[in-house]
């Protein structure tokens, strides 16, 4: 059975494991159905300790193909503060009007840092 998301803890409760020893930075998008499950999560992008290369055609290209009705970003900040860059405040601003345009919701985007996270639906 799919992992059914209801909140940014449930996405951090999935993610972290997969993020949690990573030593540079991993976005991944979560492709979610109608219901908020899992279909599936990809690796768009591995940075460096500091920075990640995000291009929207990247993030939205398996989401089209696997059907997804919305989607979830998701990336680590290895230095251990979740606390989002200006940068990650505009990408995400950025993913959320793609998604508009091709009618895939971006729920949420959620930056994973040591042993807490932010949320961009939350703050």
């Amino acid at each position: 059975m799919r992992k059914q998301i209801k909140n940014s803890k449930d996405v951090y409760d999935y993610i972290y494991p997969k993020l949690c020893d990573k030593d540079r930075e991993y976005f991944i998008v979560l492709h979610l159905d109608t219901k908020n499950r899992i279909i599936k999560d990809e690796v768009v992008s591995i940075g460096t300790l500091n920075s990640s290369i995000i291009h929207p055609r990247e993030v939205f290209k398996l989401a089209v193909k696997e059907s997804a009705y919305a989607i979830i970003l998701v990336h680590n900040h290895p230095s251990g503060d979740p606390e989002p860059s200006e940068e990650d405040k505009q990408v995400t601003e950025r993913l959320i009007e793609c998604g508009n345009l091709l009618g895939i919701h971006v729920l949420d985007h959620i930056v994973v840092g040591g042993n807490n996270y932010w949320s961009s639906k939350e703050n």
